[in-house]
């Protein structure tokens, strides 16, 4: 075999071999991506329960809390759990904290519009159905040391304890106040508010909108809640 064809051979079958090596790695690298993807998300769900501590949580224990306390369910626009088998295009997911045989809390996903791209989290509400357990941003671009601080420690505990309900039962959402004016309210309105981010009014006021229609949306499973109706497995 002449000398350019053993080249050519060469080069063709280095060229097979490397393909099929990163062809290999891509491929396991995409299934550890996804299951990284999946932890994270749980991981930030049980932070929002308040299960698990902020920092760095082995993933065989998110994991196990996860699969141990936590049920991922779908309801419809009625707040009826729904089949697998029956989920529709406008069926929501809802995540159901149960210890004791109990219903504890309910997790309800949060995309926002943000000032530069979209905000996602989740918020955790208790089982009245109307007070905020906790709140989590696992993804944004808002400007860092701005907006950014939406997912911070110290704005996102701000909501613990808040009510998505006024002082008669009906449902004005959680809103955002500008920085320090939260104690300029009257005192009945403000357990509906959380004090913002100094130099982040349009995070704060796209959050806004974005947790209203979330919550709006999720306020038949609210109110199942409040009257203590059970129609699912996990107490909903």
């Amino acid at each position: 075999m002449p000398k350019s064809m053993k080249s050519i051979l060469f080069a063709t079958i280095l060229c097979v071999v490397c393909s099929l090596l990163l062809t290999a790695a891509s491929t396991g690298l995409q299934i550890r991506q996804q299951i990284n993807v999946e932890v994270d998300r749980q991981k930030n769900i049980l932070l929002a329960l308040g299960v698990v501590e902020e920092g760095r949580v082995a993933v065989d224990r998110v994991q196990s809390l996860y699969n141990t306390y936590v049920q991922s369910l779908w309801v419809d626009s009625s707040g009826r759990c729904v089949d697998a088998g029956e989920r529709g295009p406008e069926d929501l997911p809802v995540y159901v904290y149960e210890r004791d045989d109990t219903v504890q809390a309910y997790v309800v996903p949060i995309d926002s519009r943000g000032l530069w791209g979209r905000i996602n989290g989740y918020l955790a509400l208790e089982n009245d159905g109307s007070t905020i357990r906790g709140f989590t941003v696992y993804q944004h671009q808002e400007t860092p040391g701005l907006g950014g601080e939406i997912e911070s420690r110290w704005f996102r505990q701000n909501f613990e304890g808040k009510k998505i309900v006024d002082a008669n039962g009906d449902f004005v959402s959680i809103q955002i106040a500008k920085a320090g004016m939260v104690d300029t309210l009257p005192a009945e309105r403000r357990i509906n508010y959380v004090d913002g981010i100094s130099g982040a009014t349009m995070t704060g006021k796209f959050l806004n909108e974005g947790m209203k229609e979330t919550l709006k949306r999720y306020e038949p499973v609210a109110i199942q809640f409040r009257r203590d109706e059970s129609t699912c497995p996990a107490g909903l």
